[in-house]
Parts: C-alpha cells; sequence; structure tokens
C-alpha cells in the first residue's frame, strides 16, 4: 500500500514542531553521493530506469509533462527528479521548497507503481506551477492538490481498489479519492485527522471536479492516452483561430 505525500504543514502545539513530513525523506538533507558510490546501488538504477521508462511511454506522465511546459514549468528528469531512500512505506513526495519529486527507490518495485507515483506528484508540481499554493501553511491548499492527485493519477481506479480489497461500487471513486487524501495530509503534516478530513471536506466538490489539465478523469490508460490525445489537438485548434 503505497503513501503518496507532498511535504507541506500546520501545528497540533508547540511542543511539537512540524518537521512538514521530510522526516520521511531523510536523504534530503545528506550530501550528494559520487557517481561511482550511486551506480553500485541497484536499487538507485533501478528506479532511473523506471522513471525513464514512466516518462517516455505512461500517457499520464506524458500529458502532464507537456501541460507545465506550456505553463513555462519545463520538467528536466535529472533536475526535477531524485531517486533516494525513504522511510516508513512512503512512496514519493513533492518537496516544494527545491520544485523536486522524490522517489522513493526502496519501496517502489513494479512499473506499474512507478507510473502511478510520478504521475501522482507529477500534479503537485503542475498545481505548484499553475497556482500560488501555500503547501507550508494552508491545509486546505494541501488538501485540494492530494484530491487532484488521487482523482486524476490512476490511484483509485477499480483494479488498484480490488487489489486493495475496497468493493464499494457506489459513490466508490469519490470514496477512495477523499480517503487518500486525507491519509496523504496526515503523512506529512502534525494535524489530527479531524483537522485533515475538515479540510479536505471543505474544498472537495471545487478541487474533485477541477479536472486539469486532463478534461476529464483518467479511469484507464486508455482514457490517459484520449486525453493527451485531446489535449495536443486543443493547441491545434487555438494555432487555427
Amino acid at each position: 500500500e503505497e503513501g503518496d505525500s507532498s511535504p507541506a504543514p500546520e501545528k497540533k502545539g508547540a511542543s511539537e514542531e512540524d518537521d512538514f513530513g521530510y522526516r520521511l525523506f531523510p536523504d534530503r538533507s545528506k550530501k550528494p553521493q559520487s557517481f561511482l558510490v550511486r551506480s553500485l546501488f541497484t536499487f538507485h538504477n533501478r528506479c532511473q530506469v523506471m522513471l525513464r521508462m514512466t516518462l517516455e511511454t505512461n500517457p499520464y506522465a506524458q500529458l502532464l509533462l507537456e501541460a507545465m511546459k506550456q505553463s513555462g514549468c519545463t520538467v528536466f528528469n535529472d533536475r526535477h527528479f531524485s531517486c533516494e531512500n525513504c522511510d516508513g512505506c512512503v512512496s514519493g513526495g513533492f518537496d516544494a521548497a527545491t520544485s523536486q519529486i522524490v522517489l522513493c527507490q526502496n519501496n517502489i518495485r513494479q512499473q506499474s507503481h512507478m507510473n502511478r507515483v510520478v504521475t501522482h506528484e507529477l500534479i503537485h508540481a503542475f498545481d505548484h506551477c499553475r497556482a500560488h499554493v501555500d503547501w507550508f501553511k494552508n491545509v486546505k491548499h494541501l488538501a485540494c492538490s492530494e484530491i487532484r492527485a488521487a482523482n486524476l493519477s490512476g490511484d483509485c481506479t477499480l483494479m488498484n481498489e480490488i487489489a486493495r480489497f475496497k468493493f464499494g461500487l457506489k459513490g466508490h471513486h469519490q470514496t477512495c479519492v477523499r480517503d487518500r487524501a486525507v491519509r496523504s495530509i496526515l503523512a506529512v503534516r502534525k494535524v489530527s485527522k479531524e483537522t485533515a478530513e475538515k479540510a479536505v471536506d471543505e474544498v472537495f466538490d471545487a478541487c474533485f471536479n477541477d479536472l486539469e489539465p486532463f478534461g476529464r478523469i483518467p479511469h484507464s490508460k486508455a482514457d490517459a492516452r484520449r486525453a493527451y490525445r485531446d489535449f495536443q489537438n486543443r493547441d491545434r485548434y487555438y494555432a487555427n483561430l
């Protein structure tokens, strides 16, 4: 079970300082290792290979990369992605302070998992690019991006939910999105469950219905491919005006 997240905060009490989820990403504060040392670690190599595969072949990721480029935020593989060891069962995070996506090389073992984590975190990066998201002080801003990431990344497809032994069909997608958004907030913020749930509930409708840049909820790779094609054709349409 992956816990996707994005460093950003609020305080529960003065005694308990919020670290904005950075405790989950201990490699963030270490000096980069030399290429030789890194190349000896197969985790790192595997992570890099899977990342390249996602960026080159996954329609969810391709659409987001194109949308970000058009918004003036071109993503560079070696600058904006970092394969690192993480604590716990967290799979990835968006570090708003450096505009970097952290991929947890010790916890991502399959290509399909890498596809989902990269897409989830790219949605945070897209939100960071197009809106003035206050990741660190406004828990509602964080909640909104987590709702969008759960809704649009494929986190809540029926197959993924069945794999988690969750079968409720009525309102199933919304329930999954809400639950995962709450869980993601709790992973990176020292806030109570009530605070996280309240933030998610307050912005849920608006953020669930914000489908940019997909224009639809992509329930499958085929949906994502169609959305990507529509996105590319959208430019062609405007170019002809």
